[in-house]
């Protein structure tokens, strides 16, 4: 695997942001909580991509572990922002979701969220 090194070194740099989180973390009554909470997601999202080979689609998911990195050092917070889905693309609350929708509500989805599916989020 020729991303190897890259994708190891960007795993270790979530692991050293749980570690030193107190330093960047907003409030100091949740910092526990937040550190376990970047340890086990780290691993859980790295697992759970372990077994893609293709280049581009490696370098998608470094590009979005090193995003969700920069933005939960700059907000303070590890969890992931809320995703602003466009208002025109939302049906009634009654209705099912159409096609042209679900397209658009998945290409509306910002690159730190790329590794979840709608069942994990």
């Amino acid at each position: 695997m020729p991303l190897r090194r890259e994708v190891l070194a960007v795993y270790r740099r979530a692991l050293r942001l749980a570690n030193d989180w107190g330093k960047y973390a907003s409030q100091s009554g949740d910092v526990l909580a937040e550190k376990e909470y970047i340890r086990s997601e780290s691993k859980k999202i790295f697992r759970k991509n372990r077994y893609i080979s293709d280049n581009e689609t490696i370098h998608d998911h470094i590009k979005e572990a090193e995003t969700r990195i920069e933005m939960a050092i700059h907000y303070k917070t590890p969890y992931p922002r809320p995703v602003n889905i466009p208002q025109s693309v939302l049906p009634p609350l009654s209705a099912k979701l159409k096609k042209g929708q679900r397209r658009a509500i998945k290409q509306s989805k910002p690159i730190y969220l790329k590794s979840y599916d709608d069942s994990d989020t």
